[in-house]
């Protein structure tokens, strides 16, 4: 299979894409691949590193507030389309891929007009702009929450799930030990992003000194921006901190509850894996789309929430606590989580992007 692929500006669109690269190249172990991206964003330094042919175009979102810039914008995706069009008239590709982020938008919208299969996939409750836009062109639209279908033309939305989900599984558990934490004591993993959220870190630091006396342990990945602040801070025995962890579903898979934010691909990991989890979404993303994933799972029984806004005193000593010592409020977390799962997302992609290969 030859397939050209499209993702870009954060983690949550790149990994799912590498996810179903994975999946296409285990099924497929002959496949090609072309990989359009971003000039200017963190896909160029993650996509080079694992020998996927990379091209880049220059690409700018839709500016709300600064409409002045949006003449840039439009300049940038008609060169960029006409970009894309050459180069897949030289790759030649059976289907086409949009996987989330600005950038798909002059490449899937190529790729349609050029008479490709295209498949674009929301991994976000509320639908992204780029996604909403291609809607009206592309062939199958893959979702990862039942709420966002409706935000789609329905005779082209499949309930996929997230392919972040299957690598998730495959992960090896850490041993707790290399962490410096206590194999025989629950854990408690706390983390805001790769970066961190020094807004959170802020309100957290002295919530770290009430988990003094506790039979569990807490570790706290920081963010690599804040770690050198927060470790000044002097914190009880049973608090560890780390600034990143690499492969973070290895620690997840040895947690008891997690405390993180509710972008799509770590809930989709945390459904994959059923992880008790607290979560604190994001208030500084687009149509609030951090809360609206979070409360799909809420809703169902399947996690608990805190509003930023209202992250202080104790609260979540508290919200650990109504977890992490409850068996049957854990079992009923986990059992609310089965519903959302699908058991093997990035497969269930595959086999749509083989239909439409063969009926093209």
């Amino acid at each position: 299979m030859r397939v050209l692929i499209s993702a870009g500006g954060t983690g949550g669109h790149i990994y799912p894409a590498l996810a179903i690269i994975n999946k296409i190249k285990e099924q497929e172990p002959d496949s090609e691949f072309l990989y359009i991206g971003t000039h200017d964003r963190m896909e160029k330094d993650i996509i080079p590193k694992y020998g996927i042919p990379f091209k880049t175009i220059e690409v700018y979102g839709i500016h709300r507030k600064q409409i002045w810039k949006n003449g840039k914008t439009l300049t940038c995706f008609l060169k960029g389309y006409r970009q894309c069009k050459k180069w897949i008239k030289e790759f030649q590709p059976d289907v086409a891929i949009g996987v989330g982020g600005y950038v798909t938008g002059p490449v899937l919208y190529a790729a349609h007009k050029c008479g490709i299969p295209t498949f674009i996939h929301e991994q976000n409750s509320v639908a992204g702009k780029a996604n909403l836009f291609l809607s009206k062109f592309v062939d199958k639209i893959g979702v990862s929450f039942e709420s966002s279908k409706h935000d789609f033309p329905k005779e082209k939305v499949v309930f996929t799930g997230n392919p972040c989900s299957s690598d998730a599984r495959k992960q090896k558990k850490i041993d707790k030990k290399e962490l410096g934490l206590d194999p025989k004591k629950k854990l408690v993993l706390i983390v805001m992003g790769s970066l961190g959220s020094s807004k959170v870190n802020e309100l957290l630091t002295k919530t770290m000194t009430l988990f003094q006396d506790k039979t569990y342990e807490i570790l706290y990945v920081t963010g690599k921006d804040s770690y050198e602040e927060m470790k000044s801070h002097k914190f009880p025995k049973n608090v560890h901190l780390v600034p990143y962890v690499e492969g973070l579903t290895k620690v997840m898979k040895v947690s008891d509850v997690m405390v993180s934010r509710a972008g799509a691909s770590t809930l989709s990991e945390i459904i994959a894996l059923k992880l008790p989890s607290i979560l604190v979404p994001s208030p500084y993303v687009p149509n609030n789309h951090q809360y609206k994933n979070a409360i799909d799972l809420v809703e169902h029984g399947a996690a608990l929430l805190i509003e930023e806004k209202d992250l202080k005193g104790d609260i979540i000593v508290r919200k650990i606590e109504e977890i992490i010592n409850d068996k049957e409020k854990v079992q009923s977390m986990k059992h609310a989580l089965e519903e959302f799962d699908i058991e093997d997302s990035a497969y269930k992609i595959y086999e749509i992007l083989k239909e439409m290969k063969y009926e093209k």
